[in-house]
């Protein structure tokens, strides 16, 4: 396979006024965009043919506290079809921590989002089953965020016997 284009010039082109910023350093090309246009432009990133990221490798949040946005969400994306991969990063404001869900664009945005919840406190509005995914209900805060108190006590939970269970398979 030979050398695949640069991105980021084709995306500027198309997405001009949606796109923030934008880098390509040593072949990892990454575009930031805003909030309000996140879900048509990742639509547009999968279903147009020239781009075709019909695969959504990873979504996850950086928490920067004391800039602002103080939130990032980071997308990686790739097109199994071309065969390539692009970095889109949303930002994210502190004081409205919300993004739109992209689970309508990829099913495989479903666990990664319930995570980005669960330990960044980011909702994904339209979310079909934004609940906690690996802490328990009765945890407070979200620890990955960076003014999480290191000594924060949690409500104590009682053990439950993972073999013991009231699941029914059908």
């Amino acid at each position: 396979m030979g050398l695949i284009a640069p991105l980021v010039p084709r995306l500027q082109e198309i997405f001009a006024e949606r796109i923030v910023a934008s880098h390509s350093d040593c072949g990892d090309e990454t575009i930031v965009i805003r909030r309000d246009d996140a879900l048509d432009t990742f639509r547009a990133l999968r279903d147009r043919p020239e781009f075709a990221f019909e695969f959504l490798m990873d979504e996850t949040c950086v928490d920067r506290l004391g800039e602002t946005p103080r939130f990032e969400v980071v997308c990686h994306l790739a097109s199994l079809t071309h065969g390539h991969r692009l970095r889109v990063k949303v930002g994210i404001p502190e004081e409205d921590p919300v993004m739109p869900s992209l689970v309508p664009v990829w099913k495989s945005a479903n666990w990664l989002e319930r995570e980005a919840w669960d330990m960044f406190g980011i909702r994904f509005d339209g979310h079909p089953d934004l609940r906690r995914i690996l802490l328990y209900d009765s945890f407070v805060g979200h620890p990955l965020r960076k003014d999480y108190p290191v000594n924060k006590r949690q409500p104590i939970v009682s053990e439950r016997d993972p073999i013991a269970t009231d699941w029914k398979f059908s």
